[in-house]
């Protein structure tokens, strides 16, 4: 009999460290999500509702306090606690033994534990702890830690099973929304954080007076056209600008305070925005003497609510500059072009295709790049980019503006620009070993979409392969966006066409479909990975692969 007992004692140290990590790593998941959204709590929210079922209060927790309800209510006459303890804990090693919410594919991008994260998961683990705290030892104690209240006599001297078994489901299902609670305790002093590096940047700022600043906004290629204005300006100047897509408050203090220094001359600042207001708050830290649009897409959509809105916070750019400032804007965008009316006293050099002083023709691409001939000043100069594409050919008019105001020669551009790099992960061509990869991974759009589809559809030295999951945050026009962009697949007569996540692709393959696009060459996966397996399969030499959007893990369903 003492045998017995041993197993029961086992089996509910076992439950208990099951639970324990399951409840672990669901917590880490959660910050995670938190992370990827920003830290916002709104957008943490939304993302609660929409995978309630399926993340938040799962079948795994409703069906196991069944059980517990079942065995306590109608049959605790019938059944022995042994017998309790072996059946709770067996379905719990089976329901929560594992934990898959990744679907077993390495993350895209890992939670990464900065100094915000830590701040935060001290009081997350706190409240975390509690109730699995509360329960464990109530349970073996036989009563409430730190009270007198007596509660059920333990079992076998060990665990109430009900009691434990009750206490670590609810503490798994409530790991999301500690997450509320910890972020607002958090609040004021990450508020205080961030206003220590934002006066820290002005003051930096202000102690150079000889400084440009060049701040670039819109909805779709704002890194591009970055770091093609910092390539030109560099051939006469010294040049500081945020890496990569550091375009919030935070991302612009760290570049300011930590990578501007005394010998630069220009700084260059990529300006996102998401909600109404967020370019005011980039242009208190800082106030741009230049300005550039890019244009006025749909992108973020889903957080603005209306184009109109959109076009009024890009607007904003132009409003903040400096006294006798200057604006590089799109004339080919009949919402940039109206910002050419906002300030009587700001200089507005207007580029586009079809509209403005600075203008481009004769576009040609292929495996080498982008040609095309650039028209300014009534003088002609033969532009040849490694770059793809006949918006980054736009990118380049806008930078060629930039130029021009600080009386750079365009022979002096042509140079600097066909010796500029592609921008990671934005239309970058690659070759690895005999087959050609056209990287356009990040942060997909409908102008964008289009264009990479047109670029791979030129291509001939093989077969041409394209794997995207569709695009997102374009709001009430998100399915219909998705829709046109698989009639732009399906008319593009392309040889495989993969697809990833069967329910979020719905609209790409109705459009796909209704251009009559045979469906055997139409692959719908779960995964990038999964992808990625076949097209290793599929690929021989000469074959040309899009890699269009890739969605971070929030979206991975």
């Amino acid at each position: 009999m003492n045998l017995y007992f041993q197993f029961i004692e086992l089996l509910l140290v076992v439950f208990v460290l099951v639970m324990a990590r399951h409840t672990f790593l669901r917590g880490k998941y959660f910050l995670h999500i938190f992370q990827q959204k920003g830290y916002k709590i709104k957008e943490y929210r939304g993302w609660i509702f929409e995978h309630w079922n399926q993340r938040v209060l799962t079948p795994e927790h409703v069906l196991y306090n069944l059980i517990i309800f079942l065995l306590l209510y109608f049959m605790s006459n019938t059944i022995t606690g042994s017998a309790a303890i072996i059946t709770l804990s067996m379905f719990a090693i089976f329901w929560f033994g594992k934990f898959d919410y990744y679907r077993g594919e390495k993350q895209k991008k890992p939670l990464v534990f900065t100094s915000r994260m830590i701040r935060l998961s001290i009081p997350y683990a706190i409240f975390s702890l509690i109730l699995p705290y509360l329960t464990t030892a109530g349970a073996y104690l036989g009563q409430i830690p730190f009270t007198n209240i007596p509660m059920k006599q333990p079992l076998l001297h060990s665990a109430d099973i009900y009691v434990l078994a009750f206490g670590w489901v609810l503490a798994d299902a409530l790991m999301p929304f500690w997450i509320f609670l910890a972020a607002m305790l958090t609040a004021p002093i990450e508020k205080r954080v961030h206003q220590y590096y934002i006066d820290l940047a002005r003051k930096k700022v202000a102690s150079m007076p000889e400084l440009t600043v060049i701040g670039i906004t819109g909805s779709y290629g704002k890194t591009s056209t970055k770091f093609m204005i910092r390539d030109l300006l560099e051939e006469r100047y010294s040049v500081c600008s945020t890496p990569g897509s550091y375009n919030t408050p935070m991302g612009i203090c760290k570049v300011i305070n930590n990578d501007l220094e005394a010998h630069h001359q220009i700084l260059i600042l990529e300006m996102g925005a998401r909600y109404e207001g967020n370019i005011d708050e980039l242009c208190d830290i800082v106030q741009p003497d230049i300005a550039v649009v890019t244009n006025v897409g749909i992108a973020h959509l889903e957080t603005f609510g209306s184009q109109d809105a959109i076009a009024r916070t890009k607007s904003t750019i132009v409003k903040r500059l400096n006294p006798n400032g200057k604006a590089v804007l799109n004339f080919d965008d009949p919402r940039v072009r109206q910002m050419a009316a906002l300030r009587e006293d700001v200089e507005v050099l207007g580029v586009g295709l079809e509209q403005g002083e600075i203008r481009a023709s004769d576009i040609t691409f292929g495996p080498e790049g982008t040609g095309f001939q650039l028209h300014l000043n009534g003088q002609t100069e033969s532009f040849q980019t490694k770059l793809l594409g006949s918006h980054n050919v736009l990118n380049m008019l806008l930078a060629v503006g930039v130029a021009r105001l600080f009386d750079i020669r365009p022979k002096t551009m042509a140079v600097a620009a066909s010796q500029i790099e592609p921008v990671e992960h934005r239309l970058e061509l690659k070759k690895q070993g005999d087959i050609y990869v056209i990287d356009d991974a990040f942060n997909s759009n409908p102008v964008g979409a289009r264009n990479a589809v047109e670029i791979l559809s030129q291509f001939k030295s093989g077969r041409r392969i394209i794997i995207t999951p569709g695009m997102i945050e374009l709001g009430e026009l998100e399915e219909q966006k998705n829709r046109e962009f698989g009639e732009a697949v399906g008319r593009a007569d392309l040889d495989l066409v993969i697809l990833v996540g069967k329910q979020r692709t719905k609209p790409i393959l109705q459009g796909i479909h209704s251009t009559g696009f045979p469906g055997e060459k139409v692959r719908v996966v779960n995964s990038l990975f999964q992808a990625n397996d076949i097209v290793q399969e599929f690929a021989q030499p000469g074959d040309v692969i899009l890699y269009e959007n890739d969605l971070p893990d929030t979206y991975n369903e």
